[in-house]
């Protein structure tokens, strides 16, 4: 799989009413946050402040022109105003940005995230979420930003996931690689545990069936 054109890139994260510039605003403002973290906060803190402000950052960046937030699960997402689509923050490992290469994200992940990849769901009355959302959360496609640091420098992809083998998702739809600017050594390793974990459950390998 070939990298894809940056104006293609462009272009695409345009069709889904996101841009680079997005992606990098997040992860330079969570970059600066965790600058504050010492040795003496807790050892998870700066991956786990990272993994939040991101998400933050983004929903802060959304909200005003029509996205809704939910948090349920502990999978932090902002869902596009048709409904057609979302967008949740996580940590990953591999290529991260280099469609050569495998990607996989970087911490074990339960049913919950499970349900989200499969979005297969079939519901013939109106739940709670169609009431919030217009249609069932799991049933939205939430495309992931994925974001690895590695010596100082971070790169990041906006993804589609459609498998998970294990606890990790590992196979994708789609996936588009991000040209960001430096965003700066934030003076910490930050590969730890990014967010609280929905892996208490059993394995569960899902795929997307159909068309």
């Amino acid at each position: 799989m070939q990298n894809l054109d940056p104006e293609r890139c462009v272009q695409r994260l345009a069709q889904l009413d996101f841009s680079t510039d997005l992606f990098h605003n997040a992860l330079d403002l969570a970059a600066a946050d965790i600058r504050s973290c010492t040795d003496f906060d807790a050892p998870a803190m700066r991956g786990f402040m990272f993994w939040s402000r991101t998400n933050r950052y983004l929903a802060e960046a959304l909200d005003p022109d029509g996205w809704k937030h939910t948090s349920r699960d502990s999978i932090l997402r902002m869902i596009h105003p048709s409904t057609s689509h979302a967008v949740t923050a996580i940590s990953a490992q591999g290529g991260v940005g280099d469609l050569n290469a495998r990607v996989k994200s970087k911490n074990p992940k339960g049913p919950a995230m499970a349900r989200l990849v499969e979005r297969n769901g079939q519901f013939s009355f109106l739940s709670h979420d169609e009431a919030l959302y217009g249609r069932e959360l799991d049933q939205i496609p939430t495309w992931c930003l994925l974001y690895k640091w590695d010596e100082g420098v971070i790169s990041a992809e906006l993804s589609l996931p459609i498998k998970m083998n294990g606890k990790f998702v590992d196979e994708w739809l789609e996936r588009i690689p991000l040209a960001l600017p430096d965003l700066g050594d934030p003076g910490a390793d930050i590969a730890l545990l990014d967010d609280p974990g929905d892996d208490s459950g059993p394995e569960v390998v899902v795929e997307l069936l159909g068309g």
